[in-house]
């Protein structure tokens, strides 16, 4: 049976979510989280050499990375579901969408998390002004700009129709929840993006998506 490697609050959670979307039976083995770094525990590396989540094991195979599996369980179980068909130009759109969730969409999130924890880190006193000084350099003259770049431009998407691949929902709309809850959680997209929000408001109230919480487990994005 399928098998996915469920780290708690992580990109895995949108994994369990396509999995009750498609109604496809699963395994579930939890790790959590080192609570001092955040980190995935050890014991992930044993399942795939970079030890992170999500990773699914089916059968002989072992795949990582959140876009690649959505792709491989559309593929394998999806029988006509939750993708367009191939060769047309809703599918294109659809594999931009997987790969941009990640490829465009999270970098800045990233690094505002990065710039938000130097601000917040221990340190010497006299350092801190100076730590505080580039992480508010940063967040001004880069990363907020492009928030609102990238927000803007998602939220622009998601007007015309309320999803990202024509008008039904689809695994392109799995794959780009969590940067935009990402966003949400952290603020940057609370109130500015009425489109996102209202995406956010109409997954989170999907049964299947109820299923994959209680599936997986508490589900706090870090902030």
């Amino acid at each position: 049976m399928l098998t996915v490697h469920h780290l708690n609050n992580s990109r895995s959670q949108r994994v369990l979510w396509m999995l009750e979307e498609l109604g496809v039976p699963y395994d579930l083995k939890r790790y959590e989280r080192d609570p001092r770094t955040m980190l995935a525990p050890p014991e992930l590396r044993r399942v795939h050499p970079l030890g992170k989540s999500p990773v699914i094991t089916d059968g002989d195979l072992t795949l990582a990375e959140s876009g690649a599996i959505i792709e491989y369980l559309t593929d394998r179980y999806g029988q006509g579901r939750l993708a367009p068909p191939r060769d047309t130009p809703e599918r294109l759109r659809w594999t931009y969408w997987l790969h941009y969730a990640e490829g465009s969409a999270m970098p800045p999130l990233l690094l505002k998390l990065v710039a938000r924890r130097i601000a917040s880190a221990p340190m010497p006193f006299f350092v801190r002004p100076i730590a505080r000084k580039i992480s508010g350099t940063l967040q001004s003259s880069f990363v907020d700009p492009q928030l609102a770049l990238h927000f803007g431009y998602v939220n622009d998407a998601l007007t015309k129709t309320g999803w990202f691949v024509g008008d039904t929902f689809s695994a392109a709309d799995i794959q780009m929840s969590f940067p935009l809850e990402a966003a949400a959680a952290r603020g940057d997209a609370k109130g500015r993006w009425p489109a996102i929000t209202d995406f956010l408001e109409r997954i989170h109230a999907r049964d299947a998506y109820q299923r994959a919480l209680t599936r997986g487990g508490p589900y706090e994005l870090l902030s």
